[in-house]
């Protein structure tokens, strides 16, 4: 994958570290979250070719495993602030003004998403009853061959609450996939660490010819976080 390069060794130039001195008012915690951003190598990567988050590694490198962004294809990404998967998958899919790939990208979030070239941005509620209808009318009433989900609740700091937050979006992203994509869809999403829970594991391998858990060398080692891939999705009725 074209990710951070440079990182030193013999023939390569050293990257300096940064330190961060702790401010007054800052938390040791915020202190050591920003020196971890600037000695990040992804995250320097990230602005230097111009996506909007360290993000957009994980899934460009999923995808050059697994190859489900093809070009023409229809994709969801949900969770999608600040855009580094969704820039990822105008690149990968097309745009549909190209006169070539004609994919549709359409991205959802809470908070508002700076406009992004090719790709079609709802702000609203992913679990609120109405945007379901929106979504599909924002897709043109039609399939979806992929659902990306890298929705996650605001850490609270307990591991099993949080655990348990982030399985309750990825099983609702996992419902509303089963309804909207087309036979042979895709469906990737963020968990944490331990994986899919069991029951919602049994019900995608009942829904998908293949699942598999992927943790990207773009997330951080320290991270919980990991990615479910369900792919051939088996359409019933």
């Amino acid at each position: 994958m074209s990710g951070p390069q440079g990182r030193g060794g013999k023939g390569g130039a050293r990257r300096l570290k940064t330190r961060v001195r702790t401010a007054r008012g800052r938390k040791l915690s915020s202190t050591r979250w920003l020196q971890r951003q600037l000695n990040d190598p992804y995250v320097e990567e990230a602005r230097r070719q111009g996506y909007r988050s360290r993000a957009a590694f994980k899934l460009k490198e999923i995808d050059e495993r697994f190859g489900f962004l093809k070009p023409g294809a229809r994709v969801l990404d949900l969770g999608a602030a600040p855009g580094g998967w969704t820039q990822i998958a105008v690149e990968r899919v097309g745009d549909g003004e190209d006169g070539g790939k004609g994919g549709r990208v359409v991205g959802v979030d809470l908070t508002e998403i700076e406009p992004i070239a090719g790709a079609v941005l709802l702000q609203l509620d992913f679990l609120d009853p109405e945007a379901p209808q929106i979504i599909r009318q924002t897709m043109g009433d039609a399939p979806v061959d992929v659902v990306l989900s890298d929705m996650a609740a605001p850490a609270c700091g307990h591991k099993q609450t949080d655990h348990l937050k982030i399985m309750a979006l990825c099983e609702a992203a996992l419902d509303f996939a089963a309804e909207i994509l087309v036979p042979g869809g895709v469906f990737l999403a963020k968990v944490l660490q331990g994986g899919a829970e069991n029951q919602m594991l049994a019900t995608m391998k009942r829904q998908f010819e293949t699942v598999r858990h992927v943790k990207p060398k773009a997330s951080r080692a320290d991270s919980s976080e990991m990615y479910v891939l369900a792919t051939g999705f088996r359409k019933s009725g």
